[in-house]
């Protein structure tokens, strides 16, 4: 095991993986010259070149649209944004190209491609920066969509989306990039597609993922000092979802919270507490609450960031409202 950060777990898996497969690049804004936006690809222009670490110009719409045409012709293209925010310009290229062309050829082309970069807030950088996408590139067939919330979940799931024969979404994040974890220094791989139970739990099942699980964890170690246990679920990965887990804990539990980071209207945990209503309605004994951001673009003062953004208290008050109805 040894000691690494979030930005370099990052940096690892497609190191590792680009010393297996030569077809594997990496392009973006400052991904070479500079090591990355967040040193996420620090050595690697020292290691592999610039024939496979591309700096491009700010033309979002441009890169992706090279690198999916790589894609379908035998290349493993790894896009960086230097925020997702700017992925709204390369849109096309990602929801009407790379989701689509396996279906509308018939199966003639893959699209190998993972698009990558930090996604949601990261403070006081304004409501054109504070935004998370991944229930928005969720709701596209064809689409996979990957959230780690520490290094090693990051480096594991960098790894299978790389491997993967389908364009996947992987969305970091600016304030997770100094995290440290020990991760183990021989090869893993984590499974898309499979939730983790971070905490085990009898009272109410709290669901999340990425950065807000660090506010899920604190909620439940809160708890834990006044006898309430809590179930913590990371989704891991929102496509695909793993409904099964969610289940299974709601029917120990008999209660659900769903903590993320978006707005309130047609979300993630909208559809998991649908999910729920569904296929395990009998089982909750309260109805099921759900923590987001306000239904307001993010403010820049941090005063009105602070009560815009979910945290502890908020968290706190969900459960004990479905355990005390």
């Amino acid at each position: 095991m040894k000691e690494v950060q979030f930005r370099e777990a990052i940096a690892q898996a497609m190191s590792e993986e680009m010393r297996r497969d030569e077809s594997i690049y990496l392009l973006g804004e400052e991904v070479a010259e500079y090591n990355g936006a967040y040193k996420a690809s620090k050595g690697m222009l020292d290691e592999f070149g610039d024939k496979r670490i591309l700096d491009t110009p700010i033309a979002e719409s441009g890169f992706s649209g090279i690198a999916v045409g790589s894609a379908m012709n035998g290349c493993r293209p790894i896009v960086e944004y230097m925020t997702f925010n700017f992925s709204l310009v390369a849109i096309d290229q990602i929801i009407n190209n790379a989701a689509k062309i396996f279906q509308m050829s018939g199966g003639q082309w893959n699209c190998p491609i993972v698009f990558r970069g930090p996604t949601g807030a990261a403070g006081q950088l304004g409501a054109t920066h504070s935004q998370s996408f991944d229930s928005w590139f969720a709701n596209v067939p064809g689409l996979k969509v990957v959230v780690p919330c520490n290094p090693y979940d990051a480096k594991g799931l960098l790894k299978s989306a790389i491997r993967d024969n389908d364009p996947v979404i992987f969305m970091e994040s600016e304030q997770m990039y100094g995290d440290k974890m020990e991760i183990p220094e021989e090869e893993y791989t984590l499974p898309i597609g499979v939730a983790d139970i971070k905490k085990q739990g009898t009272d109410v099942t709290l669901v999340s993922y990425g950065k807000l699980m660090k506010v899920a964890l604190k909620t439940a170690e809160e708890l834990e000092k006044e006898n309430i246990s809590v179930e913590v679920i990371d989704l891991r990965t929102i496509r695909p979802l793993d409904y099964d887990t969610i289940i299974n804990s709601v029917k120990k539990t008999n209660r659900l919270v769903i903590l993320e980071e978006s707005w309130p209207f047609a979300n993630t945990s909208t559809e998991i507490a649908y999910m729920i209503q569904q296929k395990a309605f009998d089982y909750l004994d309260a109805p099921i609450k759900r923590i987001n951001t306000a239904d307001t673009s993010a403010p820049y003062s941090a005063t009105l960031y602070d009560v815009w953004y979910p945290d502890v208290q908020q968290t706190k008050e969900a459960i004990n409202s479905v355990l005390y109805k």
